[in-house]
């Protein structure tokens, strides 16, 4: 059986289409966060750490924390850690009071791709 162009032609745009789909799908995904989804802390964070599993660019990020009653608590400019760029930091320029928080995150990844979700947790 002789391999001929006929059937290589196939086989590498099969091969190409298949690694240009996996690049298209690369988005940054939360992997990790400081505070955790649905911890309670005993003592109020100072900062919100998001890992992702990709690079992602910090002008284009950041988040939005509400806390009891809706109320928007200030943050500092969003800053990607001097050690890993998949690492964003956001420290908190106010003290967290007892209730829930919700934190709403955007990121852009190196590659361009925009990913965006929450998760909430409490201090006591």
């Amino acid at each position: 059986m002789a391999i001929t162009t006929k059937r290589i032609v196939p086989i590498v745009l099969l091969l190409t289409a298949l690694g240009a789909s996996s690049q298209a799908l690369a988005h940054a995904h939360l992997k990790n966060h400081y505070p955790a989804s649905d911890a309670v802390m005993t003592s109020a964070p100072q900062v919100i750490t998001l890992d992702f599993s990709e690079g992602i660019e910090p002008g284009f990020s950041g988040i939005k924390i509400s806390g009891p009653e809706n109320n928007r608590v200030k943050t500092a400019k969003a800053q990607r850690s001097a050690q890993d760029e998949k690492q964003l930091i956001v420290p908190l320029e106010e003290t967290l009071v007892p209730g829930a928080y919700l934190v709403e995150w955007h990121v852009v990844s190196v590659d361009g791709h925009k990913t965006k979700g929450n998760y909430r947790f409490s201090v006591k």
